[in-house]
């Protein structure tokens, strides 16, 4: 049986890298911080408020609902999207336990 590479790592740390990687464009995070801002779930466009098609813009969608940091729920030929509140909180902790596990200030480069 042939393993993945990340499967030689910890679980706790594959799910990390998925947040992370998530995390890790631009896009996905002006699409976090413009729901963070409406404070409602957003039922238009999003492209309309991104420099990019609606199909990139999809793509990203996608990836964050696939991680958990964002929700959507069909209504009509519409989807509803939505910050995971629970998902924002928990991911909130594991970067702020990451960055603790990893403190260098005791470094003396």
């Amino acid at each position: 049986m042939a393993y993945a590479k990340t499967d030689l790592f910890d679980p706790k740390l594959n799910s990390t890298a998925v947040l992370f990687k998530a995390l890790a464009h631009p896009a996905r995070l002006a699409i976090l911080h413009y729901l963070a801002e409406t404070k409602v779930c957003m039922t238009g466009d999003i492209s309309d408020e991104l420099p990019l098609s609606r199909t990139t813009v999809n793509q990203h969608l996608k990836e964050l609902k696939n991680a958990g940091l964002i929700q959507g729920t069909v209504d009509g030929v519409k989807v509803n999207y939505c910050l995971n509140p629970q998902k924002i909180k928990e991911v909130k902790k594991i970067i702020t336990t990451f960055f603790r596990e990893i403190d260098v200030d005791f470094l003396k480069c």
